[in-house]
């Protein structure tokens, strides 16, 4: 083994997808992007790392809601253009052409050219590691979408993108929680 950078070591442990996350602070929608997500147990919980730095956390830490909208591959360069920008100067709907679509349980919209969009409520935020806690209401997904495979960043300006789906789901019937 070779010693590695531990400043970079990080971008051995991939996260989840990238997303990119709705809201809305009582005048208008904004959108941002965030690559550290998590999935907090089998439960419809999930965590999302932002802070001050973020003009979208103001609203999140005000309306406490949100939407998750999972885009795929095909959108990575908006992705990546919707993170490199700042919602406290740009419409991002606007510039980067994407639809809101009205959500049932939360203000911010749903994402109409993303995959999935997950309606969620802030239950917690952690302050000494800007960790979001959120709590799934709702979730929607576009089964009619051709292109299905999500983005994970690297952290070093790099992506991997998803690949071939193994089935192993006899092997683990006995170990996973009932419904899943």
């Amino acid at each position: 083994m070779k010693r590695f950078d531990l400043g970079k070591a990080f971008t051995l442990i991939e996260s989840g997808p990238v997303v990119l996350v709705t809201t809305h602070d009582g005048e208008k929608h904004n959108v941002m992007t965030i690559s550290w997500t998590m999935v907090l147990d089998f439960t419809p919980r999930f965590a999302i790392a932002t802070g001050e730095w973020n003009h979208s956390f103001a609203a999140l830490r005000k309306t406490r809601e949100c939407v998750i909208a999972i885009p795929t591959v095909d959108l990575l360069d908006t992705v990546v253009g919707i993170g490199t920008c700042s919602g406290a100067d740009t419409d991002k709907f606007s510039k980067f052409g994407l639809t809101p679509v009205p959500a049932k349980h939360v203000r911010p919209p749903l994402i109409r050219e993303c995959l999935a969009n997950i309606e969620c409520r802030v239950v917690d935020l952690i302050q000494k590691h800007p960790i979001v806690v959120l709590k799934a209401v709702a979730a929607y997904l576009d089964t009619g979408r051709t292109e299905k495979r999500t983005v994970h960043a690297v952290g070093d300006g790099t992506f991997i993108v998803d690949g071939d789906r193994i089935d192993r789901k006899k092997m683990m019937a006995s170990k996973l929680p009932p419904g899943v």
